[in-house]
C-alpha cells in the first residue's frame, strides 16, 4: 500500500518538495546555479555575534549565511584560478566576498561567481613562499623584537611586526626573502601561550589546566584535540570533574601547537562546544572560513567571546619558539583558555594557541587550524545535526561500494541535505545511486533532487516503512542533492552516494 507522506519544506528559500519522480528527458538543463542552502547555526552563536559584533538578529543570520556561501565560492575559485589565485576575504555584515588574482583575464570568472575581483602582483603561492622563508629563518628562534608575521591577503603582502628594526632587518636578510613582498609594521603585541587552559570544558594535567578543543574519534577510540603546549605524549589528564580521563597520544609544540588526548571508556565524544551560558553549540563540519568572517571562542577561563578572522597563515613567536600556520583573530582570551575551541557558524576552525591583551580591554588571539591536527593524527571530527549521537548503524548491503559516504543525526520529523548541507554538480549524463542506513526501529526516507533552473525537484525517492532506503536515477548533467528525512524515530544515519 502506498503511503502519502507530507515532507516539511527543506529550506525556506526553496520551493515545496515534489514527490512524484520525473523521467530524465523531462528534466530541463539548469539555467541558473542553485543558491547555497542556508547554514544551520546554533542560536547561542547568533546571540553571541549580536553581542560582540553589535549586530541585530537579522544581521547576524544574514552574515552567517553570507559567510557560508563565501567559503564555498572561495574554495571553487581557488581551484579554478590555480596559480593565479591570490587570496580572498569578506567584508561587511553581508559578507561580501573579494577574491584577488594576478591574472587580469580571471576577473570575469571571479565576477561570474558573484564575487568582487581585485588584481594584485603576488599570488598566494608567492606569499606562502615568502612565509616559508621567514619560518625557516626562525627555526632556531626569531629575534625577540619580531613577535609575529603573517600573510595579509588584503594588502597582498607578508606583514612582519617589529619592535626592533635592526634585529628585524637582520632577520629578513637571513631569510633571503624579497623586500618588496614584506611590509614591516610596529609591533603592538607581546604574545604568550595561555598555559592554564582554553576552549570548552576544562581538563587538568599535573599542576596545570587546559580546555578541550574539539571532540574526535579514531576508530572506536574517543578523545579530543587541544593545544600542543598543554602536554606531551604520556601525560595523564583528568576531566572538568577531576575524574580520570585519558592521556596525551601526540603533541607538537613549538613549530605547531596541536595535540590529541585519547579518553578512557568513561568518556564519550559529543559534537558540541560549550557556548554562551553553558548551552551546547553543535559542530557540523570543519570548512575553513574566509578572512573577515565572524568567529567565536570557548574557554574555561573567560567563557564565550566572538570577533573576526584577521589573517590566516600567521607565524607567531613565543618565549618557547615560533609556531607557524596559525590564524590571527581579534577575539579576546586570557591565561587558562589554552586549547579551547574556535568555531565559525557551525564549522570547527581551530584550537586556541596564544594571544595578547585580555577580555576587559580587548586583545588578539591565535588558533591552530583543526584540520591539520585531524590529518596528522588520523582523527575524525565528531559532528552531528543535534543531540546525543547513538551508535552508528551497520550499512545495508551495497553501501560499502559507494563513492562517498556522509553521516549525521536527526530527531523524529527532522531532515538533512547532503552533501554537507549543499549540492553536487555532474557534467555528464549517467546513473546516480543513493543508499541510506537509518537506526534500527525507525523509518528514514531518502529523496534525490535536481535543480531545474529555479527550484529543486524530486526525481527519485525511497519511502518504504523501513529504516534503510535506496534510490537510483539515470539523469543528465546538472546540480543534484539528497534529502534525508526522519519520518519517524531518531538517531544517526549513513548515506552512501555514487554519481556519474
Amino acid at each position: 500500500m502506498l503511503r502519502r507522506r507530507a515532507l516539511p519544506g527543506i529550506i525556506a528559500a526553496t520551493a515545496a518538495l515534489c514527490i512524484s519522480a520525473l523521467p530524465a528527458s523531462a528534466s530541463p538543463a539548469p539555467t541558473a546555479k542553485p543558491a547555497a542552502p542556508a547554514p544551520i547555526v546554533d542560536p547561542a552563536v547568533l546571540k553571541a555575534l549580536q553581542r560582540d559584533l553589535d549586530l541585530t538578529a537579522a544581521e547576524a543570520r544574514s552574515r552567517v549565511a553570507g559567510e557560508a556561501e563565501a567559503a564555498v565560492t572561495d574554495a571553487r575559485l581557488r581551484k579554478e584560478l590555480g596559480a593565479d589565485y591570490a587570496g580572498a576575504w569578506v567584508s561587511g555584515d553581508s559578507a561580501d566576498l573579494t577574491v584577488a588574482t594576478t591574472d587580469r583575464s580571471s576577473v570575469d570568472a571571479i565576477e561570474a561567481r558573484g564575487a568582487k575581483a581585485e588584481l594584485v602582483g603576488r599570488s598566494i603561492k608567492n606569499l606562502d613562499a615568502t612565509m616559508a622563508g621567514l619560518d625557516r629563518a626562525a627555526e632556531s628562534k626569531a629575534p625577540s623584537g619580531t613577535p609575529l608575521w603573517y600573510v595579509d591577503v588584503k594588502t597582498n603582502s607578508v606583514v612582519v611586526q617589529s619592535a626592533d628594526r635592526a634585529a628585524t632587518r637582520a632577520f629578513l636578510a637571513r631569510a633571503g626573502v624579497s623586500p618588496s613582498a614584506v611590509r614591516v609594521v610596529k609591533a603592538t603585541e607581546s604574545p604568550r601561550p595561555l598555559y592554564d587552559i582554553r576552549g570548552g570544558d576544562a581538563y587538568y594535567m599535573g599542576g596545570g589546566r587546559c580546555s578541550v578543543g574539539f571532540p574526535v574519534t579514531r576508530g572506536t577510540q574517543q578523545g579530543f584535540v587541544t593545544a600542543g603546549h598543554c602536554g606531551t605524549p604520556g601525560v595523564s589528564t583528568t576531566g572538568y570533574n577531576q575524574v580520570a580521563q585519558g592521556s596525551f597520544q601526540g603533541s607538537s609544540f613549538p613549530g605547531n601547537d596541536y595535540a590529541w588526548v585519547a579518553a578512557n571508556t568513561s568518556w564519550t565524544s559529543q559534537p558540541w562546544v560549550k557556548g554562551s551560558g553553558g548551552a551546547n553549540v553543535t559542530v557540523t563540519g570543519s570548512t575553513q572560513a574566509a578572512v573577515g568572517s565572524s568567529i567565536c571562542r570557548s574557554g574555561s577561563t573567560t567563557g564565550w567571546h566572538c570577533g573576526t578572522i584577521q589573517q590566516h597563515n600567521t607565524s607567531v613567536t613565543y618565549q618557547e619558539g615560533t609556531v607557524s600556520g596559525v590564524t590571527r583573530t581579534n577575539v579576546c582570551a586570557e591565561p587558562g583558555d589554552s586549547g579551547g575551541s574556535f568555531i565559525s557558524g557551525s564549522q570547527a576552525q581551530g584550537t586556541t594557541s596564544g594571544g595578547s591583551g585580555n577580555c576587559s580591554s580587548g586583545g588578539t588571539t591565535y588558533y591552530q587550524p583543526v584540520n591539520e591536527a585531524l590529518q596528522v593524527y588520523g582523527l575524525t571530527l565528531k559532528t552531528s545535526g543535534g543531540g546525543p549521537t547513538p551508535p552508528d548503524p551497520e550499512p545495508p548491503t551495497g553501501c560499502q561500494g559507494s563513492q562517498t559516504t556522509y553521516s549525521g543525526t536527526l530527531a523524529s520529523g527532522g531532515q538533512a541535505v547532503q552533501p554537507n548541507n549543499s549540492y553536487y554538480q555532474t557534467t555528464a549524463s549517467g546513473l546516480h545511486t543513493g543508499c541510506l542506513a537509518g537506526p534500527s526501529g525507525t523509518d528514514f526516507d531518502l529523496y534525490l533532487q535536481k535543480w531545474n533552473g529555479s527550484t529543486w525537484t524530486s526525481v527519485a525517492s525511497g519511502t518504504t516503512p523501513a529504516n534503510s532506503e535506496s534510490v537510483s536515477y539515470n539523469g543528465t548533467a546538472g546540480y543534484y542533492r539528497y534529502v534525508v528525512h526522519a519520518y519517524s524515530g531518531s538517531g544517526s544515519y549513513t548515506l552512501g552516494v555514487t554519481r556519474p
